[in-house]
């Protein structure tokens, strides 16, 4: 098994976007497409990846904004979130006017997620952990086997997501993080939605809001 991601920062606002794909298969998934579609394809095309679907861990603009052209385009369907973020789905044109994103439309996924669904692609298999805080419906990926897990915006390399956004939730972040992620192993890298890299135990570790230190 050689799971491959690429990260490719994308909008004003510099979110991950992420492609996981294999070499053996080459198909591959877009995780958090928040726009910039013709650099995503490219990177997509020059690792030689063909995209079968989008995955959302949270529908805020930066993550999500992209998704509907992307699902157009390709004639993929859109797995994720979990549907207690509809409402940040319908409230989209909203959310452009308010952060200077070019208009998009709502969409409905086709596959909201739950706790402990997986989703497939090629012979892949992505673990479902619902990790609201954030927003109530984000979700994180996680494939065991590569020990890699995409948390969108719920943890960083020495921060957390905010919780000051509608329906955010401080104590339920920090529960998402103690007991669903950090439990996955300290060797479980992480790609967060926005910045670098790093691992659950160097976070455990020394992360001045949840780690070990901050109880």
């Amino acid at each position: 098994m050689s799971l491959k991601a690429q990260v490719i920062a994308v909008t004003p606002l510099q979110q991950n976007c992420t492609l996981l794909w294999t070499d053996e298969t080459g198909v591959g998934v877009a995780i958090d497409p928040g726009g910039d579609l013709d650099e995503i394809l490219a990177a997509a095309k020059e690792a030689g990846v063909r995209l079968v679907k989008i995955l959302l861990t949270h529908p805020h603009i930066d993550h999500a904004g992209g998704t509907a052209e992307l699902a157009q385009r390709l004639g993929i369907p859109i797995e994720g979130p979990q549907k207690e973020d509809q409402f940040w789905i319908d409230l989209l044109p909203k959310q452009c006017e308010m952060f200077g994103f070019p208009p998009v439309e709502p969409f409905t996924p086709d596959r909201w997620l739950e706790e402990g669904d997986t989703v497939q692609f090629g012979d892949e298999t992505l673990e479902v952990l619902h990790c609201p805080g954030h927003t109530p419906g984000h979700i994180v990926f996680f494939h065991r086997q590569a020990r890699l897990a995409i948390v969108g915006d719920v943890l960083f390399k020495g921060s957390i997501g905010r919780t000051d956004f509608p329906r955010g939730d401080y104590d339920a972040l920090i529960r998402s993080i103690r007991e669903k992620l950090f439990p996955l192993g300290d060797d479980v890298v992480f790609i967060p939605g926005h910045g670098p890299v790093s691992t659950f135990g160097d976070e455990r570790r020394t992360n001045p809001f949840v780690g070990d230190g901050a109880r």
